[in-house]
């Protein structure tokens, strides 16, 4: 037998439970035992094997210490260590429904959003780069979106009573806005303008004088709007409904609705990078995880991941990701775009 050379593996980062494509040679599997694939010191799942490629699933402890190694070993042959990407869980417990924010300095923001109508204990977490996990806001009832305006504070939506809230570094909460509806994603624009998305088919646009006008009707949605704003100063959105073929809206300056992308399967969470690439967390053609529009024909996967919901860049190369309960940081070598 040949030794056994793994050649690429396909996303080139992933989250546990994330299933990822491990392309070899060397190894001929014809009355052989299926093959062990470990992510460092931890075993993974192995769904399928052939000659030339395995699929595997990231095993969860090791979210614990993050970038590994991967192996592949049958009979006595190992493979040389192969270099491999695993997001770093920084803090658990939450319970995020849109993208974390990230400050200047570095500090992610995530939520503990609850059940509709539910009181939880703390409504937002700051998460420092070296993981300290501390309460920040503790009074927004089902705080949804996080968005950072011009002025550094941080807007928080709230889905069960249709305000945004304007919160200072410190954390002293006020309200911004009222009557947004069942207000879910939100998003700046250059100008400061701020746009909500009401899942039940609105998108409010908010002008510094706080005139509210409707920006954009849409396609109710099942769960929440996703906002971000392009480079093209055009306003992005996903709204997960019933299908498994939804879309990516873009939406011109003047309010006019096309479709960017469709053929997605509930898309939650965009993001840009620092070049202007879309990513966005969804499942297309059976794979799950967040996807880079490079080209906006070919989505491609870039992380692999299960139940993740949202996700944001920072400036030092890193993504920082929310599943439905967690953070977790991974480092893609993929810059964000400085806040406005």
């Amino acid at each position: 037998m040949k030794d056994i050379t793994i050649k690429n593996v396909v996303p080139r980062a992933a989250l546990p439970g994330g299933e990822v494509v491990i392309e070899y040679s060397g190894l001929e599997l014809a009355g052989t035992s299926q093959p062990e694939v470990r992510f460092g010191d931890f075993s993974a799942q192995v769904t399928m094997a052939s000659n030339d490629h395995i699929i595997a699933k990231v095993p969860e402890p090791s979210s614990e210490t993050g970038t590994s190694e991967l192996i592949v070993a049958t009979n006595g042959h190992t493979s040389r260590p192969f270099p491999y990407e695993v997001g770093k869980k920084l803090a658990s417990n939450l319970h995020p429904v849109a993208n974390p924010a990230i400050d200047s300095e570095g500090n992610t923001y995530a939520t503990y959003s609850g059940r509709r109508g539910q009181k939880t204990p703390v409504s937002i977490y700051k998460i420092t780069p070296k993981a300290a996990v501390t309460p920040f806001v503790t009074d927004i009832m089902n705080a949804t979106g996080l968005a950072f305006g011009l002025t550094g504070d941080l807007y928080v939506s709230s889905r069960f009573e249709g305000n945004v809230y304007r919160v200072n570094p410190a954390g002293h909460t006020e309200t911004f806005i009222e009557g947004m509806g069942i207000a879910t994603g939100i998003a700046f624009d250059h100008d400061g303008n701020l746009y909500v998305g009401d899942r039940s088919g609105s998108i409010f646009k908010i002008n510094a004088g706080k005139e509210i006008f409707v920006f954009a009707t849409l396609e109710p949605s099942i769960a929440a709007y996703h906002l971000a704003l392009g480079f093209d100063d055009f306003l992005y959105v996903t709204g997960p409904t019933t299908s498994s073929f939804d879309s990516i809206y873009r939406i011109s300056p003047s309010g006019e609705v096309d479709r960017f992308f469709t053929g997605l399967g509930r898309p939650q969470g965009l993001a840009f990078d620092i070049e202007g690439t879309l990513h966005a967390v969804a499942s297309y053609r059976g794979r799950r995880g967040i996807f880079r529009f490079r080209d906006p024909r070919k989505p491609e996967l870039v992380v692999a991941g299960l139940s993740l919901v949202g996700l944001a860049f920072d400036l030092k190369e890193n993504l920082m990701i929310v599943d439905s309960g967690s953070l977790y940081r991974v480092r893609l070598g993929i810059m964000g775009k400085p806040l406005p």
